[in-house]
Order: structure tokens, then C-alpha cells, then sequence
């Protein structure tokens, strides 16, 4: 996979958005991106809103359902980056490696849809997952290609829009569409969607002009930069932190702060659109503000996670807390991509890995958090366990960590 020529990011003869409408807006492509990873998120997390018909479907227990979403999670963190290199030591340039990436991941949707048996299913989790990863490298790299450097944090969080909203709309759709119709529909919506996507970027994305072992090189020179593991630090540590407190946040506002339990659901359906509109605000200034809104967000992140565990029996501090976490969490992830991509060549394979790295701190944060209720630190020691790991992000982001980094 290969890079373009970032003095004409947007100009190509095959029809795509010159610089002039680039600076008007961002090419149509990127909104097409962020339906891509709107799919392919709701595909990793709807297994969890059809959980009873999964088991009886498959004759296993929900708990064998759920590692499913282990699966797909270990298939991206693992094999993604892998595949990615493969890809560029083979010299597939970005845009054919996303149609191919698509197109095994159709395979993979397809076997899921048809799956008659728990192995057959998790064979597929398996191929999803590692296509999935790779996508979304090669996403975020054909999103560097197509705009101008200058506006790569706004395209970024235009495409990672997708991920919020697969969480608010794509899974509860899913979900709607299990009980109506049955689990295989989704699967095969998410196929449909998957190829409908791949089509318009056939269409619209233009053939790369450089050579794919140039970027190779580049790409693994990258690895030798301090600066970009202090910048994939921060990420984990971000993500780690905000998901040590959200992965227990049903079991907190039941049994602590007293909501009914079918409250949860409103208040989680509140965080998810405060996720949406956080990554829309931080989008529009991730670009020349890259270090402010880490600093910032991580300062924010720990005062309102230490303000939810201090007041987490009041329910309003507690909800003002929670959709503050909302606003500042996840949302710095265009601010986090901006700093990667300014630390380093924003390739396919530096991005597959920085999304290895999300995922890894998305599971460790859970992991922690799961630790402290079990030592006996009760419910609340998941949010203190979030305030030490954005204070972790912090130490990430001190002058000697972001040093050459553009501000």
C-alpha cells in the first residue's frame, strides 16, 4: 500500500474533488469511509443485542456469545496489523488493498450469516476481525490521501463518526432487526452495507501513484520514532481510562447511585449521542490544537471520572458526570489520530497499529477496572481506577514526550 503526492492531496484526472473543493468541504469519499466503519463497528458489537438468539441458534451458553466479541477484538489486534503488512511487502496500493479488505470481509460476513455451528461462527469472527482491523488502516490512510494535511483531523473524525454511531443507531438497529426478522439479517445487512461501500469507493477513490515499497520503508522507519509510541501511549491510556469506568457503568448507576435498570439504557443512549457531538466539536480544532485538546480532555476526563466516583450515590452529579465522560472521552480520538499522523507517515500500517493499540487499551481498561471490584473496592473503584489512567495520559504528554511534535 502506497502513497500520493500530498502536494495535490485531492486532485486526481480519474474525478476526484480538487484542491478547490476540498477547501469548500471534504470529498464525498470520507462520508463514505465513515459508513464503512459505521458497518464494520456495528458488525464487531452487535453480537452483544442478540445474545439469546445466538445461544439458542448455536446451542451455546451467553457466555460463549460473548466471547465472540473477544474474538473479533483478539482477530484486530493481532492479525489486522499482520495483514497490513503483508499488504504493503506485497505493494498493494491503499485503495485495491480496502476493496480486497472489503471484499474478505464480505467472506467473513457471509459465513457468519450461513454459520450452522459455533465453530463455523467464531472461524468467522475470526476473518472479520482481521479484515476489520486492516480496513481500518487503509480507511484512515486513503483518508490522509484525499484531503489536504491541514484538514486531516476533521476528516478523521468525519470517519470516525462512524464508530460512535454504530454504538447509538447500528447496534440497537441490529438488535431491532434480530427480533423481527432474526440474526442472520443483520449479518447480511452488514454485508450489504460492506459491499455498497466498497462499490463507491471503487468509484470514487482514484489509483495511487507511488510506489508501495517507498511507503513500506517509510512505514517501518516510523516504528524507530519515540515520538509515536508516546503518541500510541496516550491513545491506550485515553481509551484504557474511559473504558475501565464504562464497561461498568450499568452495575454503578443501578446498585450505587439507584436507578431502575431500565434507566440505563436512556442514559447510555445520552452518552452515546455526547460521544457524537464531542467527536463533531473536537473534529473542527483537533487539527491546529492537536496537544491543547489532549491536555485538556485528559484533565477534564479525570475531574469528571473522580466527580462520578466522589458523588456517584447523587443521581444528578452523577449523570452530569456521566455525559461530561461522554463529551471527553472517546471524543479525542481525531485529536489522537492528528497526533499520530503529524508524528509519523499516516499509512496504513502506523494506523491499523494505533488501532491495535485503541483496542488493547479498551480491553486492559475493563480488565483494571474488573480487578478493582474484584479485590473489594466495591463499584466505585473502576471510575478511580479511570482518574489514575488519564493522569497516566497526562505524564504521556509531558514537553519531553511531545518534543517535534507539531502543536
Amino acid at each position: 500500500m502506497d502513497t500520493v503526492d500530498r502536494s495535490s492531496p485531492a486532485s486526481s484526472a480519474s474525478g476526484t474533488p480538487t484542491a478547490q473543493a476540498v477547501r469548500e468541504g471534504l470529498p464525498v469519499v470520507v462520508y463514505v469511509l465513515g459508513l464503512t466503519i459505521f458497518s464494520l463497528t456495528t458488525s464487531e458489537f452487535m453480537v452483544a443485542g442478540m445474545m439469546p438468539s445466538l445461544s439458542a441458534a448455536l446451542g451455546v451458553t451467553i457466555a460463549e456469545v460473548g466471547y465472540l466479541i473477544s474474538i473479533y477484538a483478539a482477530g484486530m489486534v493481532v492479525g489486522g496489523p499482520l495483514l497490513t503488512l503483508a499488504l504493503l511487502k506485497l505493494g498493494v496500493p491503499n485503495r485495491r488493498a480496502l476493496l480486497g479488505l472489503l471484499a474478505l470481509y464480505s467472506v467473513g460476513g457471509i459465513i457468519a450469516a450461513t454459520a450452522d455451528g459455533y465453530g463455523i461462527m467464531v472461524a468467522a469472527r475470526i476473518i472479520t476481525g482481521v479484515a476489520g482491523s486492516a480496513c481500518f488502516g487503509a480507511s484512515l490512510a486513503i483518508c490522509a490521501e484525499v484531503v489536504r494535511p491541514d484538514a486531516r483531523g476533521r476528516a478523521s473524525s468525519i470517519v470516525l463518526a462512524g464508530l460512535m454511531l454504530a454504538t447509538v443507531l447500528g447496534v440497537p438497529a441490529a438488535t431491532l432487526i434480530d427480533q423481527r426478522f432474526g440474526w442472520r439479517a443483520s449479518f447480511w445487512l452488514v454485508v450489504a452495507l460492506a459491499m455498497l461501500c466498497a462499490a463507491v469507493i471503487a468509484a470514487l477513490v482514484p489509483a495511487s501513484r507511488k510506489s508501495a515499497q517507498i511507503s513500506l520503508s517509510t512505514e517501518l522507519a516510523s516504528f524507530r520514532n519515540g515520538q509515536l509510541w508516546a503518541a500510541y501511549a496516550t491513545s491506550g491510556l485515553i481509551i484504557g481510562a474511559t473504558f475501565a469506568a464504562f464497561s461498568y457503568f450499568s452495575p454503578i448507576f443501578t446498585d450505587v447511585t439507584g436507578f431502575s435498570p431500565a434507566t440505563v439504557p436512556l442514559l447510555l443512549g445520552a452518552y452515546g449521542a455526547a460521544n457524537v457531538i464531542g467527536n463533531a466539536i473536537v473534529g473542527r480544532f483537533a487539527d491546529k490544537h492537536t496537544i491543547p485538546i489532549l491536555v485538556g480532555g485528559l484533565i477534564a476526563l479525570a475531574g469528571t471520572l473522580a466527580t462520578f466516583a466522589v458523588f456517584a450515590d447523587h443521581r444528578i452529579v452523577s449523570v452530569v458526570a456521566f455525559i461530561a465522560i461522554g463529551l471527553v472521552g472517546v471524543p479525542m480520538n481525531p485529536a489522537m489520530i492528528s497526533r499520530v499522523m503529524k508524528t509519523a507517515h499516516p499509512g496504513p500500517l502506523v494506523n491499523t497499529v494505533h488501532t491495535s493499540v485503541i483496542n488493547i487499551g479498551l480491553a486492559a481498561g475493563a480488565w483494571f477496572g474488573g480487578i478493582g471490584i474484584v479485590a473489594g473496592y466495591g463499584l466505585r473503584s473502576p471510575l478511580w481506577i479511570g482518574v489514575a489512567l488519564a493522569l497516566l495520559g497526562l505524564v504521556s504528554l509531558m514537553p519531553r514526550s511531545v518534543r517535534r511534535s507539531v502543536q
